[in-house]
């Protein structure tokens, strides 16, 4: 499945998303009915207390499949990057870590969800924000801009990936930290799971093994990398969601259980650029 097809669908079903949510609705990865029943990718990501800080919208339109924000150790005075920024909750929870002398970047190529980020901004009295719209794979932002870069189960569903981390690398700043959370595979996945559109939109297909994504970290030039599981997805936890992708249950299950994650992915910029570690390594 080409890449344009792959980010045209993408592009489509977060805007339906955004669209519901900014009706009043709720948004969910993979179609679920609400954001607290969003198993097994969206559930319980947040604590009451940064929800209860954020616009009602904001946190319906969650999509997520962890809380990078709380896991990057933001610092006061940096500038952050969310690749994929959908409702802006990490983006306006990135915004209240850094403070007023710090910045926070969301990118998103959804005019619906740029939208309804904006009205979140402006519900949340957060000055220190910029909404940009753009692809993950060409950051309409300056080399060496951003401290940190975070991003929430969105890197999984780009088809070039190998753009992405190199853009990622590119603007971040040397010593610069990308720290995000991404859907990540463990073992082997049947191909026909990985080629469904359905899928690949909800957030499950298109994810890397967990080798295969420190190596195009590595490749990128990141180092110290690491990849902690955050949480595990067991096949009784999976039922409606692969209903809700017209797949059966019982044949399904059992040849995805415990193979996908929710992983905490972090690396560094070293301060000086190194080279890629093989001419055809990265592209």
């Amino acid at each position: 499945m080409n890449e344009p097809n792959i980010q045209e669908a993408v592009k489509q079903k977060y805007g339906e998303a955004a669209k519901r949510t900014a009706g009043g609705g709720t948004a969910c990865c993979g179609g679920g009915a609400s954001i607290d029943g969003c198993d097994p990718i969206t559930k319980d990501l947040y604590s009451e207390a940064e929800k209860g800080a954020l616009p009602e919208k904001a946190v319906a339109a969650s999509l997520g499949c962890g809380n990078p924000t709380a896991l990057a150790q933001l610092q006061p005075g940096e500038t952050v990057l969310d690749l994929g920024s959908g409702g802006g909750i990490d983006v306006i929870l990135s915004a209240k870590r850094v403070g007023p002398s710090g910045k926070a970047y969301g990118l998103d190529m959804t005019d619906e969800m740029l939208a309804l980020a904006r009205e979140n901004q402006k519900k949340a009295g957060v000055a220190n924000v910029e909404f940009l719209k753009g692809a993950i794979e060409s950051v309409p932002l300056p080399d060496n801009s951003v401290d940190v870069i975070i991003s929430n189960c969105v890197i999984n569903l780009s088809g070039d990936k190998d753009r992405v981390l190199a853009e990622a690398f590119r603007v971040l700043k040397p010593g610069g930290r990308f720290a995000v959370s991404d859907v990540v595979v463990r073992g082997d996945v049947p191909a026909n799971i990985r080629k469904s559109m359905e899928l690949w939109v909800g957030c499950i297909a298109g994810a890397l093994e967990e080798n295969e994504y420190r190596e195009k970290l590595a490749c990128a030039g990141f180092e110290s990398i690491d990849v902690e599981a955050t949480r595990v997805y067991r096949i009784e936890e999976a039922g409606k969601y692969l209903k809700a992708a017209g797949l059966d249950h019982e044949t399904v299950g059992p040849q995805i259980d415990g193979k996908f994650i929710s992983a905490f992915v972090r690396a560094v910029k070293p301060a000086a650029k190194s080279a890629c570690c093989a001419p055809t390594c990265c592209f």
